[in-house]
């Protein structure tokens, strides 16, 4: 069509043609989406070894190192007990570290609307320039209100880019290999925290301000990465039929799937989702700004299919995930290994926990295409509280007076590990997948952006208490180890929430997860099988949409 036209749309009733083939260019499109987990992986990794740095407990505090202190002394009680004094205040442990997810929080529920304004690309770009500004303060900070004020911008900058990252990548993955490819989402968080922990093992040593600012200023290339990178793909297909061009649509997707845009596949993928779209807006039609905010929490609470119930879940999942107890392991993993008084190097073995992340997140993509999301969820929580309670045990007795038992504390670090497995291959990457899955087009952004606020919410929440629960101060309530038996407690909700309210959305296309929700429940959710498409339930089978094509966007 080289002076431009139209190109006849036509549904289809065969289920297994409501998508175009996988191809390489789709792979290669999420798997770098995915590339958004770094920042918050990295940003995981770097706070807790920071804390743990002399110079930076120096700088902070103004309290001297202990060798200059106590020159050629390591042994006496008075060096010991300075030692154990030398760190960063509770407080301002806790208010470095929970107040990027303060910012977080707010930029993840500002992330829907704004993606839906301008799109899900330009979102993503626009929360990396924002991410620049507050790294610059934290870079340059020499105290804690600078670094507050970075931490918290740079917040607002990571908000926008986890909240809309899974939304791209779900509305663009294949469905049969979504699970997999935003799996990726969650090894690229691991590989952040791992590189975190590289650099400050690092840098632990040097006694100037290059122990901290490196760490911090790595950051800035992940945000070149991602914006320049971001700039350059195509937008979302989904994002253009929920805004009504249907001619961009149909150059997006067929930019997405490999193909030229007036394939028999493209057609048929692009009907599937402009009817999936008409039949939404015909249950929840357009409204106020403020109209469709309620939309979220429209419905019925006891039916799988209301947008109520799909937005506690995804509101519910991503606190489940938090409260796994994974965060503390990662921002507080120094300080507590430091605690235990046997390990001679704290940070090696955070960055030998972080390397467990690292290599145990792959499995997960196998796993959540062949068991299924439900299923890894329910066994993922299981085994995490058998890992917990026996760290929690193994500290409340054989661990007690740990600096004299170093073989209790080496147990207590192999089920920490062991716990990490768990977690990584289940819970760490099926959160975010099923929170991209489950909501419909007319609330997706919003409902993925909530999911994610909660997400930040809870992990402001741990960081902000944490300290005064494990740390040996006055004032704490000292818990120690024994953290880990209200981890493996709250492992207990995670296992029974899975069971009775997660459904399973294995192998479906966003379209067929909402017909999934209105003709099942989540106990019965694996056994349901797709029967129509949404071209037949709108006659969009029957008649032709007429798609706008120019000459820029024949073929891609």
């Amino acid at each position: 069509m080289p002076g431009g036209g139209v190109i006849p749309v036509t549904g289809t009733t065969d289920i297994n043609r409501v998508e175009a083939p996988v191809t390489v260019k789709a792979y290669l499109i999420v798997a770098f989406a995915a590339f958004g987990g770094i920042f918050f992986g990295y940003d995981t990794g770097w706070m807790g070894g920071v804390l743990g740095m002399d110079y930076f407990i120096n700088q902070y505090t103004g309290l001297e190192y202990p060798n200059v202190k106590f020159p050629g002394d390591t042994t006496s009680d008075a060096y010991k007990a300075y030692k154990k004094a030398f760190v960063v205040p509770q407080w301002e442990q806790s208010l470095t570290t929970s107040i990027l997810s303060a910012g977080t929080f707010f930029g993840a529920i500002m992330a829907g609307d704004i993606a839906d304004m301008i799109g899900r690309r330009m979102t993503i770009i626009m929360g990396c320039f924002i991410f620049t500004v507050g790294g610059i303060l934290e870079t340059a900070s020499t105290g804690v209100g600078v670094m507050s004020a970075g931490r918290i911008i740079a917040g607002f900058g990571v908000g926008f880019i986890s909240a809309i990252v899974i939304l791209y990548m779900s509305e663009i993955a294949p469905k049969k290999v979504r699970g997999a490819v935003v799996a990726g989402y969650q090894f690229c968080i691991t590989i952040g925290i791992l590189l975190a922990n590289c650099v400050v093992y690092a840098t632990q040593h040097r006694r100037d301000t290059g122990s901290y600012r490196i760490p911090i200023a790595v950051q800035f290339a992940w945000a070149l990465i991602l914006g320049t990178g971001l700039a350059i793909l195509p937008e979302s297909p989904r994002y253009f039929v929920k805004k009504g061009k249907l001619d961009r649509a149909a150059t997006s997707l067929a930019s997405v799937r490999g193909c030229p845009v007036d394939s028999e596949y493209i057609q048929d993928e692009l009907a599937e989702i402009i009817a999936n779209h008409e039949y939404e807006m015909s249950i929840l039609p357009e409204t106020s700004y403020w109209g469709s905010w309620l939309q979220c929490f429209s419905g019925s609470i006891s039916k799988p299919s209301s947008n109520l119930r799909r937005t506690i879940l995804g509101i519910l999942m991503q606190m489940m995930q938090q409260l796994t107890g994974i965060n503390f392991i990662f921002y507080f993993g120094t300080v507590f290994f430091q605690q235990l008084g046997t390990i001679s190097n704290p940070f090696l073995i955070s960055l030998i926990t972080t390397l467990v992340n690292v290599l145990s997140t792959p499995f997960s993509f196998v796993m959540v295409e062949k068991l299924g999301r439900r299923k890894i969820l329910i066994w993922g929580a299981a085994s995490m509280v058998c890992m917990q309670f026996i760290v929690g045990i193994i500290g409340a007795t054989a661990g007690k007076a740990s600096a004299h038992n170093p073989a209790a504390v080496k147990a207590m670090i192999a089920f920490i590990c062991l716990n990490i497995v768990s977690f990584a291959t289940t819970w760490g990457p099926a959160a975010w997948i099923v929170i991209g899955e489950i909501f419909p087009l007319t609330i997706r952004s919003r409902g993925v952006g909530l999911s994610t606020a909660s997400n930040w919410f809870w992990n402001c929440i741990i960081a902000v208490i944490t300290p005064y629960l494990v740390a040996d101060q006055p004032h704490s309530a000292k818990l120690g180890s024994n953290v880990f038996f209200m981890w493996g407690g709250l492992c207990c909700i995670s296992f029974l929430f899975a069971f009775f309210l997660v459904p399973e959305t294995k192998g479906l296309s966003l379209e067929q997860v909402d017909k999934m929700l209105e003709e099942t429940t989540p106990r019965t959710s694996s056994k349901w099988k797709p029967h129509e498409t949404f071209a037949q339930t709108m006659n969009l089978a029957e008649k032709h949409i007429e798609v706008p094509v120019g000459t820029k966007t024949e073929t891609v």
